[in-house]
């Protein structure tokens, strides 16, 4: 054992869902949002897309000098229908016509993510992707679920711990991809950059 001091772990990312999942997973994170201006990147398929956005905003929190010496993660997800990348819905209307397109059928969660180490300058990236197969809400049901304001400010326009669970049938892949951050996937990450996950686990006697 060695008495070197934990490395601090920043999460690019304003999502309370992804900062959750790491919290259940025994992180302690800070947060610092990017600023990245999601509208100004493109890319040629919906999970390129959601890689090259998860690489932009962790690319800008680690050139930050506050975050010297820390591991950054950055994500992002869309869902991939028909070949479409989809985001948040810009409105009530957008999200009810989403809504109704996807119901009965299935798409795919494409979760970009980016490792960085600001003590080397290097990174790690990849994509997680998870099948999402929906139900068939009612118009009604549709129009409730809209109301609650939920589907406006997440990718897809729906979430699998919230309101819009019972609209889905079931995945196919990792759970917590489609909530935001694959673990998985940050481990296999971190291990590519010579960094052991469980060395990031805030102490039991500071939870």
């Amino acid at each position: 054992m060695t008495d070197q001091p934990r490395r601090r772990l920043v999460l690019a990312s304003r999502s309370p869902a992804r900062l959750g999942l790491l919290r259940q997973a025994g992180f302690a994170p800070e947060v610092i949002v990017s600023g990245v201006d999601e509208d100004a990147v493109t890319a040629p398929t919906p999970a390129e897309l959601a890689l090259a956005l998860a690489e932009a905003k962790a690319s800008v929190v680690a050139a930050k000098p506050e975050v010297k010496g820390a591991i950054v993660i950055g994500c992002d997800s869309v869902l991939d229908l028909d070949g479409e990348a989809l985001g948040k819905p810009a409105d009530a209307e957008e999200a009810t016509a989403r809504w109704k397109a996807m119901r009965g059928r299935a798409g795919t969660l494409q979760t970009g993510h980016c490792v960085y180490d600001t003590l080397s300058g290097r990174y790690a990236s990849g994509t997680a992707s998870t099948v999402v197969r929906f139900g068939e809400p009612s118009d009604e049901e549709i129009a409730a679920y809209v109301a609650t304001g939920e589907p406006l400010y997440v990718a897809g326009a729906f979430t699998l711990d919230g309101r819009s669970a019972p609209f889905i049938d079931g995945i196919d892949g990792d759970h917590g991809n489609v909530i935001g951050l694959s673990l998985p996937l940050v481990r296999r990450l971190l291990a590519e950059l010579g960094v052991v996950i469980t060395e990031l686990w805030t102490p039991a006697d500071e939870v």
